[in-house]
């Protein structure tokens, strides 16, 4: 396991806090199984799949394109995610 030190604004390291205490558990823990839901990692249910279904398009000329665009769009919503406007 990897130790890692994070700065948190002042309301997000309360709600965690907060969260640990309600729980009786550790601040690292809540942040654990919170990482791990977003990034789509162990948990209770399905990872999200978000092109699936992408290719259901009646005319699989444009197939390709069509999964071009969608990985593109869930790219750049991924960068946004993790850099926000800090991104050249």
């Amino acid at each position: 396991m990897n130790r890692t030190t994070l700065s948190l604004p002042d309301d997000v390291a309360f709600a965690l806090k907060r969260e640990a205490h309600h729980r009786h558990t550790s601040v690292s823990a809540v942040a654990r199984e919170a990482l791990a839901e977003r990034f789509g990692l162990g948990g209770s249910r399905p990872r999200e799949i978000p092109s699936a279904g992408i290719v259901s398009d009646s005319d699989p000329r444009h197939a390709a394109a069509r999964m071009e665009e969608t990985l593109g769009e869930i790219v750049e919503e991924a960068e946004r995610d993790a850099f926000g406007d800090r991104r050249s």
